[in-house]
């Protein structure tokens, strides 16, 4: 969810989420500025220092920093970085793939609000996010309901006339996991569901717990 667009969601902007097949719907970005049901089922795992990716307007971010918790939230979108800068979290600029501070010393990276689907290859991803976290380290993901079926889809966003740039986005169930994480280092240590919403936690290497 990258660009203007999405900076203009934040601000309340009626902007849609646009599919290759032509579905759409709202993005309504705004629901990620307070806090939603079940984030607590997240922020309760993160004792050590943990990096927020795709951290948004920072709602995590901050909650973490606020029970003292040192945390680091990265976002690809300016507008996002300033919103949890001004909220009293620490954030930057970066790309997931990109250089990031810390690297392979995090106790624990989040991917929360589906962004197990950042860059539409989830193997990628989760295989990049490994390196980050130290040995044992984990990685806690909200992932979709078991029954939902697996995808990658070409997306967009759009505002009355204006549209942005096609980019991949994956959509990732909680009963592929296993599967993901044993082809990139990880292990499906846990999961659950709360408020309507399916966690999991992975973990570096073959640890248990």
């Amino acid at each position: 969810m990258i660009g203007p667009l999405y900076a203009d969601s934040l601000e309340g902007a009626e902007v849609e989420l646009e599919y290759a097949d032509g579905r759409r719907g709202p993005l309504d970005a705004t629901r990620w500025l307070e806090p939603i049901d079940g984030d607590e089922a997240m922020l309760s795992r993160c004792g050590g220092p943990t990096l927020d990716v795709g951290s948004g307007p920072g709602r995590l971010t901050v909650a973490l920093t606020r029970r003292g918790v040192a945390a680091l939230g990265i976002d690809i979108t300016p507008h996002a970085v300033r919103l949890t800068r001004r909220a009293g979290g620490l954030a930057l600029c970066r790309d997931v793939f990109g250089q990031v501070p810390g690297s392979g010393r995090w106790a624990t990276v989040l991917l929360a609000d589906g962004n197990i689907g950042i860059g539409g290859d989830p193997v990628a991803l989760l295989g990049r996010v490994r390196e980050l976290v130290r040995p044992g380290g984990e990685v806690i993901a909200e992932v979709a309901a078991p029954e939902t079926a697996g995808a990658v889809d070409r997306v967009r966003l759009r505002h009355g006339g204006v549209v942005g740039a096609w980019f991949p986005w994956a959509t990732v169930s909680v009963s592929e996991l296993p599967a993901l994480a044993a082809r990139t280092g990880l292990t499906l240590t846990h999961r659950w569901q709360e408020a309507g919403r399916w966690f999991a936690v992975l973990r570096q290497g073959m640890y248990g717990g």
